[in-house]
């Protein structure tokens, strides 16, 4: 079925407007576009004597002429003009069916006009249509990201507790007690495998699958600790590198006799072993002990000298160069105390 004239669907509202005004129409005025097609095209039917020489209407003639020329859309229109007969003024859903694909499939205009009619739910369709982002919101969104990073990577760093680590180990290791213990480590790094032998334990197998070859594994030889051979120079190092030394620091300690002569009123933090001396003392016994070979009548035992004097990285002389190091150092902390 169709419905008003497909002229007249064809024309906007304002051109339907202006067509009542024109022909006389009267009470067009709370009419919708599809009643006002309706009615139109029932006044003109009824009035076509009156208007069919008019120019304006002369489209709307032609296109009725054509219509009525066809049995089927003639008994479309008879049923619509009935329609309208019954109720006018009132709109009814059967109409808008009837109508609304109509105005789709002649023109877009209608549908277009139909939107205009409600632009509220224009928009609200329009705001629920995602749009692409723009440069800026995509660059806003990257700088938001980069600081939220940025913000988590600093707390889990405090949080992690490194920076108060590290400080505590920097001011550990920047005394002259560190440096002190840092040579006898050095030293004691290369003195335990002569006197401390490394014996085959066990090996590794290869492992295809990561490329490896067999590994042979070492370990010290502990039953050493129950023969002479590691006792003797063990027993030697120790007391010409530590023992003495600190025993000769102790007793000579220079800095009590300062603080007490300036009678301070406040104790001051004294090393209970004077640095300065201990090195002095060290580098005057390993000196005497392994650089000339004296055994003190007998009590020394020159195998234990000779080995130790091989085993340490470069002699005795390496030892004097620690001695140096350490006896440089405690001068130069001292200055800073003053």
């Amino acid at each position: 079925m169709s419905g008003a004239n497909s002229w007249l669907q064809r024309q906007r509202k304002t051109d339907l407007t202006e067509l009542a005004q024109h022909t006389g129409l009267k009470n067009y005025e709370s009419l919708r576009k599809p009643e006002l097609e309706l009615a139109l095209d029932e006044y003109l039917a009824e009035n076509a004597n009156t208007f069919s020489s008019d120019p304006k209407l002369a489209n709307y003639y032609s296109s009725r002429a054509r219509t009525v020329g066809s049995p089927v859309k003639r008994d479309a229109v008879d049923g619509s003009a009935e329609r309208l007969k019954v109720a006018k003024r009132r709109a009814t859903k059967a109409v808008e069916e009837i109508t609304a694909p109509a105005e789709s499939e002649d023109e877009p205009t209608s549908t277009s006009t139909a939107v205009a009619r409600t632009p509220g739910r224009a928009l609200s369709l329009a705001s629920r249509i995602p749009l692409p982002a723009t440069p800026a919101d995509v660059a806003e969104a990257v700088d938001r990201s980069t600081v939220a990073v940025r913000t988590r990577v600093v707390s889990l760093y405090r949080e992690s507790g490194i920076t108060e680590a590290t400080q505590a180990t920097r001011e550990s290791l920047s005394t002259v007690a560190s440096v002190l213990f840092a040579v006898s480590a050095f030293e004691l790094y290369f003195l335990r495998p002569e006197i401390l032998a490394d014996r085959y334990a066990f090996t590794i197998p290869a492992i295809s699958f990561l490329g490896t070859k067999d590994f042979p594994v070492f370990v010290p030889d502990m039953f050493l600790l129950l023969t002479s051979s590691f006792w003797s120079p063990a027993l030697l190092w120790a007391f010409t590198s530590a023992i003495l030394p600190s025993i000769a620091g102790y007793f000579i300690n220079l800095s009590v006799n300062a603080h007490h002569n300036r009678r301070r009123s406040f104790q001051a933090q004294d090393s209970v072993v004077d640095p300065l001396t201990f090195s002095i003392a060290k580098a005057l016994i390993s000196y005497v002990v392994y650089g000339e070979g004296i055994t003190f009548g007998g009590w020394i035992d020159e195998t234990s000298i000779a080995r130790i004097n091989t085993a340490i990285y470069g002699g005795y002389k390496g030892i004097l160069v620690g001695t140096a190091i350490t006896g440089i150092l405690s001068m130069y902390d001292a200055v800073l105390r003053k």
